[in-house]
């Protein structure tokens, strides 16, 4: 795995949590932007080949 993948993966994994954490507290605007973030990265990922997996939040 290269680093570019590595650290499109770590964004993910981070970003997938911090919306769960906005979610558990109710932060609407916070969920918005954690989401809107993950689609982006996701988005990139699709753009490169990179395979994120099955996890969602």
């Amino acid at each position: 795995m290269d680093a570019f993948t590595a650290g499109l993966l770590q964004r993910i994994r981070a970003t997938e949590t911090d919306l769960s954490r906005a979610r558990d507290e109710g932060d609407e605007f916070l969920v918005e932007v954690e989401q809107g973030e993950l689609d982006d990265l996701r988005r990139l990922a699709a753009e490169h080949g990179v395979q994120v997996g099955a996890t969602s939040v």
